[in-house]
């Protein structure tokens, strides 16, 4: 079946809220959607692309490591597609009031890390060190959350794993706002992070939780 194009969400519109944040200005966001629409653009072009490879390129010795033209495409279709998903999940989870999760939530951040306190500790931490992205996600495998990062579009996700929250750490989501400061822009994410979004996320994914396949991960007793 012949791939089907996206179209790129309207977020003003889906989320007017994303306009009237403490700290994160609408000139920031304004200039972030384009940086997202472009990654549904190159989707689209990538994918076209793909789907009209004449049969000698997919043919052996063309496919290959060190250059070949399938490499280039696929290579370049997960950093767009990344870049699709990465930010429609932030976008989705910013333009709340900030505060502490919901109790389902909070009850399962306290049981994985320790307390609440220490899961904010830990995830300022991996969002100052990432170079990308900071993600908060359900792992099938170990059955709680689990912290990552990620220093592009395409790295590096963690299979069987579902991101709840994600945290863009590129420059473009802070340099308006909070130039070279890091720390306080991370906080600023915290104060608008929309809690009600990523408690919807964190239960639909324990919902499939005892149906998902998993890797078969073996821990020591």
């Amino acid at each position: 079946m012949p791939f089907r194009p996206l179209q790129a969400k309207d977020w003003a519109k889906i989320k007017p809220s994303l306009h009237t944040m403490e700290g994160i200005s609408e000139k920031t966001m304004v200039e972030h959607y384009k940086l997202y629409q472009g990654y549904v653009a190159k989707y689209n072009e990538i994918m076209a692309l793909i789907e009209q490879l004449p049969p000698e390129e997919l043919t052996p010795p063309k496919p290959n490591p060190t250059y070949s033209q399938i490499r280039v495409l696929k290579v370049e279709l997960t950093r767009a597609i990344g870049g699709v998903k990465n930010h429609e999940l932030y976008f989705s989870n910013l333009g709340g009031k900030g505060g502490e999760p919901p109790a389902e939530l909070r009850q399962q951040i306290e049981k994985d890390f320790g307390s609440y306190e220490r899961f904010l500790q830990e995830f300022k931490a991996t969002a100052i060190a990432a170079r990308g992205w900071a993600w908060l996600a359900w792992d099938y495998d170990f059955e709680r959350l689990m912290i990552y990062i990620g220093d592009e579009q395409n790295t590096f996700p963690v299979w069987n794993a579902t991101p709840i929250l994600a945290c863009d750490m590129f420059e473009h989501a802070f340099v308006i706002d909070f130039g070279t400061n890091r720390a306080a822009y991370v906080d600023a994410f915290f104060r608008n992070l929309d809690w009600e979004d990523v408690a919807a996320r964190f239960e639909a994914v324990r919902k499939v939780a005892p149906q998902a396949p998993k890797f078969g991960v073996e821990f020591s007793s």
